[in-house]
């Protein structure tokens, strides 16, 4: 039963945003130590999704990751804007992200080098992915 006359449901809420705080990953000694928060945590969150191959791993949620592996084999042409829409749909799912810029594309033996900015609420982070064709 809903309570009545008391304007309980009627109040104005305020919603706030949770610290980002996460462990922090290593990644050059591959090891896990500590917390990281605010834009290094976001950093952390772009590598990860980047890195993580969509549909692979049961743990991860069906909207988590990118998709690019099955561009291996395709020509560049085909490469070069298939890569720009997966990794803007893979990295605009997390809600802190609220755009990707600049993207530029350098072609070389057998990959393409993505490089492009990534405009979050903790402030704009350059991102470099290479992906294998």
């Amino acid at each position: 039963m809903i309570p009545a006359g008391n304007g309980f449901l009627r109040e104005d809420f305020e919603i706030t945003e949770e610290p980002t705080n996460t462990f922090y990953l290593d990644i050059d000694r591959d090891r896990i130590y500590g917390f990281t928060g605010g834009i290094d945590a976001m950093k952390q969150a772009i590598y990860l999704i980047l890195f993580t191959e969509r549909y692979r791993y049961i743990i991860f949620s069906r909207n988590y990751g990118v998709e690019l592996e099955d561009l291996f084999g395709e020509p560049v042409s085909f490469v070069i804007p298939e890569t720009k829409r997966r990794i803007t749909e893979a990295l605009l799912y997390d809600s802190r992200i609220e755009n990707l810029e600049d993207f530029d594309f350098k072609v070389g033996r057998n990959t393409v080098i993505a490089t492009f900015t990534a405009v979050t609420v903790f402030g704009n982070i350059p991102i470099e992915r290479a992906v294998n064709f």
